[in-house]
């Protein structure tokens, strides 16, 4: 081998090296790797904080705050329930007393209300026997047809005709007699009169009964 061939191998085997002698601005290079960093938070980063991973556990707070919620819910529709009770009831006793006050009222009114008319009634029948002799005239006549209506307007009912059927409890029978002309027990004649205030009997009529034959 000449000096030529061994020339020409260390020409072949010389390893070839490019150098790139651009310069790289430091500025341009912070930018790309801070922008490569923004795009690595915005989708690795997002995802991995939407997805919790594998095995993670729920805060306690979370997990125990919608069972709290849902027993003070409860706790309170229970305690709204029981003072919607205790308000019907309280309005119902109300209404309760309201209709016993009512009542006795009416009670105690028409009590005394037949108490001043059964005093009254004695001039009633002496009235009535004027009348029935003719002798219920000139101002005694006005007076006795003013009380007449006073005691009418205060609920004073009088009774006893002759020919009413006989009703035990309503008249009070001191003759008994039988008749051809009846087909039941009947007042033929009436010695008083009776009076009932609205329901209430204050004094029965006093008659004659005529039975059948």
């Amino acid at each position: 081998m000449t000096a030529a061939d061994d020339e020409n191998d260390g020409q072949a085997t010389e390893r070839v090296v490019i150098r790139d002698r651009r310069k790289i601005d430091p500025k341009t290079e912070g930018k790309a790797k801070g922008t490569a960093e923004v795009k690595e938070k915005a989708t690795g980063g997002a995802h991995r904080a939407a997805e919790p991973e594998e095995g993670a556990q729920v805060p306690a707070a979370e997990s125990e705050a919608k069972p709290a919620l849902g027993a003070e819910l409860e706790a309170l529709r229970g305690e709204l329930d029981e003072r919607t009770h205790d308000l019907q009831r309280v309005t119902a006793e109300y209404a309760n007393y309201r209709k016993r006050v009512d009542r006795d009222r009416s009670a105690a009114a028409e009590l005394t209300t037949g108490a001043v008319l059964t005093a009254l009634l004695p001039v009633l029948d002496d009235i009535d026997r004027a009348r029935e002799h003719g002798d219920l005239v000139g101002p005694f006549a006005s007076v006795a047809e003013s009380l007449t209506a006073v005691t009418g307007k205060l609920g004073l009912t009088a009774f006893g005709e002759k020919g009413d059927p006989f009703d035990p409890n309503r008249h009070e029978a001191v003759a008994h007699q039988t008749s051809a002309d009846v087909t039941e027990p009947t007042c033929i004649e009436v010695m008083r009169r009776g009076y009932t205030l609205g329901e209430r009997l204050l004094r029965p009529a006093l008659v004659a009964v005529a039975d059948p034959e």
